[in-house]
Parts: structure tokens; sequence; C-alpha cells
């Protein structure tokens, strides 16, 4: 199953009513492409993406593929067609200031490269996140973005953090039409990506 006909923006928006890390993805008309649903107490990542919040139908399920993350890698498979659409990779050491990704095809060929826009924001969000009261309000004015960029040098999709408390809601917008394949594995690394971000702070 691919991922198509998607209305951008998309929105990502976590539920704080759960201990896990559950959220919505919505279209611009507030349609549901998807709920996320991360599993916990594992030692390695594991994440399923159902239909809807009824959680009635799996459709995608992501899984790290060892439990020290610094390095892992997540698998991107397709539960309805049971294919696998290729993997996200964390560039280890360059993480560590400004977020980079290798998003690779089911042949693990480099296909685009997900990158933190500004490292300053990282930078001073970590910092006034941990003032009393004030961190509390680090999400609305301390948002970082995300560039997706091709092979080709092009940029594809930008993701948002969103002006909300505790960082709660994230936007994608693309910006380049690309084979709805291509689409697929580029969302689901972006919703991946979101979770380990988030988790970091």
């Amino acid at each position: 199953m691919v991922l198509k006909n998607l209305n951008y923006p998309l929105d990502f928006k976590f539920k704080i009513s759960t201990l896990a890390s559950d959220f919505n993805i919505t279209d611009k008309n507030g349609n549901y492409v998807a709920y996320v649903r991360q599993k916990m107490f594992k030692l390695k990542e594991d994440v399923i993406v159902f239909n809807d919040e009824s959680k009635s139908k799996e459709l995608f399920r992501i899984k790290a593929n060892q439990w020290i993350d610094f390095n892992a890698s997540y698998s991107l498979n397709d539960l309805i067609d049971n294919k696998n659409y290729g993997r996200l990779a964390r560039k280890g050491m360059r993480s560590i200031w400004k977020a980079s990704y290798d998003i690779l095809d089911s042949n693990d060929q480099p296909k685009f490269t997900i990158k933190e826009d500004s490292a300053w924001v990282r930078f001073f969000d970590g910092m006034v996140g941990e003032i009393p009261i004030i961190g509390m309000f680090t999400g609305y004015f301390l948002n970082p973005s995300y560039t997706v960029t091709g092979a080709d040098g092009k940029e594809y999709f930008k993701l948002k953090k969103m002006p909300s408390f505790f960082g709660r809601r994230f936007q994608l917008d693309r910006i380049i039409d690309i084979p709805d394949e291509d689409e697929s594995l580029v969302v689901l690394s972006l919703l991946m990506m979101v979770l380990l971000e988030r988790a970091r702070g």
C-alpha cells in the first residue's frame, strides 16, 4: 500500500492523554491520513502506523535494527503489501549538533536526506528548556524545521514544529511532487524522525 493523493500540509499532532508517544496525522481538510503508535517498554524502537485512531487496520511497521539507537537505522515496512520500502538511518556523531538522517530505498541506496535547518534553535531550546516554568514555553518560540533533499540536490519537503505547549504539533509541506512510493518512504521516515527528535527534547 502506498500513501497517495495526500492533501498538504499534513498535521502531526501528539496526544497528551496517553503515556505512549501517539499522534494523529491529518491532511489540510482535517481528514485522517494515519494514527501512529510507538510501543512502550521496548528495547528496540517499534512503531505501528494504523489507518486511524480506531486502530482497526495496521498499515505500516517501523522497527529499529539494534537496541542502542545512537547509530540505529529503522526499517520501513508495508504490512498490507508485505514489502519493505527502505530504511531511515541516523548520521551518528553529526546528529549531536544538528539532526541529520539518510533515507535509503529497498536496495539500500541513498535516496533522500533530512537535515535540521538551524543548529542554534536546537541549542537554545535545550538551554531554555531546562529553566523551570520558562522552559514550558519553549514550544511557542523555539521551533526547529527540517528539509528533505533528494540525491539530485532539490528540496522536496519541509517539516516544521508549530507553536504549541510540549512540542505537540508538527506540519509537513511538500515542495515538489514525487512518485507515490517515494512519497510514502519520505512520510514514514519523517514520522519516525519526529518520534526520535521529540524524545531527545
